[in-house]
């Protein structure tokens, strides 16, 4: 009868370390990974905003089928305890068998919202807050500034404030999509979240 104690082997007690050592390892790599992937906040200051919109204008649009009206010169301000921006702009209307065009401005403001399909900061819900004309006709001026809400809907209607570019949504090789925005005194604050397989 053999009464020799069976040997344990010393490895067995490093190979039970090692796995631990190695769960805790990987443990930690998931874990900054979530950090690296997880959602991310970009700003986007006024400047960078108002440039993107200077790309857009001089805006032409026909007004009623008679007045060719012409927008320029954007200038964007952020109006942030009501989640909306303003936009200030030059008018200038061609009324029909005119010589000189009337001259005035016009102001509007905008609900924003982010569009993840188009990549974009979106402004929807336009009113006109201001629309002054120096026609020198009272009764033409009225009627221009009773359809100056058509107007805007017309130019406004979804547009883009600030458009993404591809490069700019992807972070160590993972592709994202902005999801939320929030809005400052002098910048948006967007969220970025790694976008869906």
């Amino acid at each position: 009868m053999n009464t020799q104690t069976p040997h344990v082997s010393s490895a067995t007690p490093r190979r039970a370390l090692f796995r631990l050592a190695a769960v805790v390892v990987g443990a930690s790599l998931l874990s900054s990974c979530a950090s690296v992937f997880g959602p991310r906040t970009v700003e986007l200051p006024l400047h960078k905003l108002q440039s993107s919109l200077d790309k857009r204008f001089p805006i032409n649009e026909r007004l009623l089928q008679i007045f060719d009206v012409q927008l320029t010169r954007p200038q964007l301000s952020i109006q942030p305890e009501q989640d909306r921006v303003a936009l200030a702009v030059e008018a200038s209307v061609s009324p029909p068998f005119a010589r000189d065009a009337w001259a005035g401005s016009l102001a509007f403001s905008g609900r924003l919202y982010v569009d993840p399909g188009r990549n974009a900061v979106m402004m929807a819900e336009p009113r006109v807050e201001r629309f002054q004309l120096g026609s020198g006709d009272g009764e033409a001026e009225r009627q221009l500034k009773q359809v100056a809400n058509k107007l805007i809907a017309s130019v406004a209607r979804d547009m883009p404030v600030y458009s993404f570019k591809q490069e700019d949504l992807r972070y160590a090789g993972v592709q994202f999509v902005p999801t939320r925005i929030q809005t400052t005194s002098n910048s948006l604050l967007v969220t970025l979240e790694p976008a869906a397989k």
